[in-house]
């Protein structure tokens, strides 16, 4: 398993994103820059990071009327989706804002060491990000690995009137607390608290977007979760727990959530 968390790593993340920031930014007749949504950036001041502030990064498009929240993987950061500037040509071609904050390696919930990055997006990205301009009245969640497992916990911690829908890609799913990755809880009463199974009575009010390759030691438990939400839109297909999956398959997953929007 800790193999397979290490290929969510910054490095692997920004390497791999290259080839599809290129081909997003320079489709079209316009210049690279001015298919990117300008890009606004800072640091949270915040209790649940006791010690550190966190980067956040902001794509936001004019006329955007939807904030998308994008959880980095184990090993990432906010920059995971900036830089090379994917989001940015992603949150221009959608129209939708595109957030990211650094969330550590801790999976997106409270922890024994003090850090709660879960409750920190809520209560300081969320608010921040309001200031910044973003329109968070309606917020659609996404991510990859650690993040999707994020997008997943979080949108059932949110209003279900305010959850503009959730696009996991190869989501860091597990069964038991025997079959989680080192590190992702402090324990089996910590894994039984932050358990998504337990959750998806909330999810199935909630529009869903799964995707996982058939080689990804997460599919056993993205196929049992797509199960019980009937209405999730999948794609389970050839890959494993990639760069080039995730690149094959986030705009997609974006797209969906864009597509959850009222018709101008």
């Amino acid at each position: 398993m800790p193999s397979t968390v290490r290929l969510t790593r910054r490095t692997a993340l920004r390497a791999g994103l290259v080839a599809l920031a290129g081909a997003t930014a320079g489709s079209g007749c316009q210049s690279p820059a001015a298919s990117r949504a300008p890009l606004r950036e800072g640091r949270l001041t915040t209790e649940y990071w006791p010690g550190y502030q966190p980067r956040w990064q902001l794509a936001l498009p004019e006329g955007a009327t939807a904030t998308v929240l994008a959880l980095h993987g184990y090993g990432g950061d906010a920059g995971s989706w900036f830089e090379p500037p994917v989001a940015q040509a992603v949150a221009q071609r959608l129209g939708v804002a595109v957030a990211a904050v650094d969330g550590g390696n801790g999976y997106w919930h409270e922890r024994a060491d003090g850090t709660d990055t879960g409750t920190m997006v809520l209560e300081d990205l969320l608010p921040t990000l309001e200031k910044a301009g973003a329109p968070v009245g309606r917020v659609g969640l996404t991510g990859f690995s650690m993040g999707g497992y994020g997008a997943l916990l979080l949108a059932c911690r949110l209003p279900t009137e305010r959850v503009l829908g959730v696009a996991a890609v190869s989501a860091a799913l597990f069964f038991t607390a025997d079959e989680a990755a080192i590190g992702a809880f402090d324990g089996e009463v910590d894994f039984a608290r932050h358990d998504i199974f337990d959750r998806v009575e909330t999810l199935r009010k909630v529009p869903v977007w799964l995707a996982c390759g058939d080689d990804d030691s997460f599919a056993a438990t993205n196929r049992a979760l797509a199960q019980q939400l009937p209405d999730a839109v999948t794609e389970f297909d050839a890959g494993g727990h990639t760069r080039a999956y995730l690149d094959a398959h986030w705009q997609r997953g974006m797209g969906f959530l864009r597509d959850q929007l009222p018709a101008r």
